[in-house]
């Protein structure tokens, strides 16, 4: 007799939660949505999220950090396509337009929550990280791209992927990140030819 398969396990209650905060935080706000609105569509108890997160600030510092994960994946899944230290820190933007291209595209998550946010909470600690963490990778694919000062054209690009993300958001256009990354490679091929011209008169 054959023997039926398993069906896919029921998502935890800690998975139900994320999903739930990830729709409503995103659409509409971290502050905006109550606890009661989150347990209610995740149907789990009031329980499961105090005892899951211990509070909302923690639910709503998990939900950034679930957000960071896929975009920092999406970010680097886009860069991994390519050999070239050039063509690879250019294709942070390439991520970037796959990202404004998903249905339901309503800006920065981390820019929303940020918006909302008092300092030192919670959201506002996770938006730091975030923006640690692109920061520190533009900051390392220039230097792989051999950019005498990494640092200062990384802090440039990233005024070009923050506002890629807020004119996609704005004029409701994925084509913003391609205005992006054409507006970076003029900018890196500038560094280096700053530091090709350098290095002569040395």
């Amino acid at each position: 007799m054959a023997v039926k398969e398993a069906g896919a396990a029921r998502p935890t209650a800690r998975e139900r939660l994320l999903a739930a905060a990830n729709e409503l935080f995103y659409n509409e706000g971290v502050h905006t949505v109550g606890i009661d609105r989150i347990i209610e569509q995740a149907g789990v108890a009031k329980a499961s999220l105090y005892n899951t997160f211990g509070s909302k600030d923690e639910l709503v510092r998990a939900y950034l950090e679930m957000r960071q994960a896929s975009v920092a994946e999406r970010i680097m899944r886009a860069v991994d396509r390519y050999d070239t230290p050039r063509e690879r820190l250019l294709a942070v933007f390439e991520g970037q337009e796959e990202l404004f291209a998903q249905p339901g595209y309503r800006g920065c998550a981390f820019a929303r929550a940020s918006a909302e946010s008092h300092p030192g909470d919670q959201a506002e600690q996770a938006a730091e990280a975030y923006r640690h963490w692109v920061r520190a990778l533009l900051t390392e694919l220039s230097a792989q791209a051999g950019v005498p000062e990494p640092a200062v054209l990384a802090r440039q690009l990233h005024l070009l992927y923050d506002g890629s993300g807020q004119s996609a958001r704005m004029d409701h256009d994925p084509a913003a990140a391609a205005e992006a990354r054409a507006a970076a490679a003029v900018l890196l091929d500038a560094a280096l030819a700053r530091s090709t011209a350098a290095a002569g008169v040395s």
